[in-house]
């Protein structure tokens, strides 16, 4: 083709103001998988892409079983604030699971999809702890503690639990899942009801959740893909663009190396928080 020919059309199409890149969206995608232990990571993600002109909503896609209420919040938070400060759109896309944490996470978006084998819901807190004091007895072990009030060393595994204990941590459960609760219920608009209904800690398929207005959708990823093109204003497949992976620490890359060249695991013996 004519080289002048196409400076000829391209001059055209700027001075009738066409916009050639309106056809390539830029949708950038956070993941939030397993465990929520921390958010210092998952809201540096959701920054990058706010932050970034070029972009034009933003994805996030869960598959968590839930974790710490302080971080769950922080991230809510954070998604909340960039729906209501920003024109990219925001929204969720549930894998297979985005139960409790990973639930809470996912209310403050634009719009949250499900497939309709998702397992979501589980709205609701608990709290446990292992309690050693009947083996102490048995094996003949005594364990002092010398503290400054009555609560110090509730939560102890090294004594029986009482009932003031019960009743204190009861009060600080019901009042997390309180805060729970209220922003599920502002969020989805449910009434008092219905929300006392949804949250006693079941979970539901992504069907059950959209007839009870906990999603908006179904729908698979890619659904999601081009629903949130079709919310920022485009008519073609978005370009999904990921977080640039982090080049390993000097130190980490060191301790590989010895656990590869000497057949080792050793670094497993660290004790670990796992989720079953």
């Amino acid at each position: 083709m004519n080289f002048k020919f196409i400076l000829l059309i391209l001059s055209i199409l700027i001075f009738s103001g066409c916009d050639i890149t309106k056809d390539n969206p830029l949708i950038g995608l956070v993941e939030i998988n397993g465990a929520i232990l921390e958010s210092e990571e998952i809201v540096k993600n959701l920054n990058y892409f706010y932050l970034r002109d070029d972009i034009n909503g933003i994805l996030v896609r869960v598959n968590s079983p839930g974790g710490g209420v302080a971080a769950s919040q922080e991230i809510y938070q954070k998604i909340k604030n960039i729906r209501d400060r920003s024109n990219k759109p925001i929204i969720i896309s549930m894998s297979s699971m985005a139960t409790s944490g990973g639930y809470y996470v996912s209310i403050g978006a634009d719009s949250i999809v499900a497939n309709p084998g998702s397992i979501t819901g589980s709205i609701g807190v608990i709290m446990g702890y292992p309690t050693v004091a009947k083996l102490m007895e048995i094996i003949g072990v005594d364990y002092t503690t010398i503290k400054s009030g009555d609560f110090k060393d509730s939560g102890s595994p090294f004594r029986k639990t009482s009932k003031s204990d019960n009743d204190y941590f009861n009060e600080v459960v019901l009042e997390l899942f309180d805060q729970f609760k209220s922003d599920v219920a502002f969020e989805r608009n449910l009434s008092e009801d219905k929300i006392k209904e949804l949250a006693q800690g079941q979970i539901f398929s992504g069907r059950q959740a959209y007839n009870n207005g906990l999603v908006d959708r179904i729908g698979t990823f890619e659904d999601a893909i081009w629903l949130i093109g079709k919310m920022a204003g485009y008519t073609s497949r978005p370009t999904l663009i990921r977080i640039p992976e982090k080049q390993p620490s000097l130190i980490n890359a060191i301790m590989s190396e010895i656990k590869v060249n000497l057949g080792l695991n050793f670094l497993h013996a660290i004790p670990e928080y796992s989720f079953n």
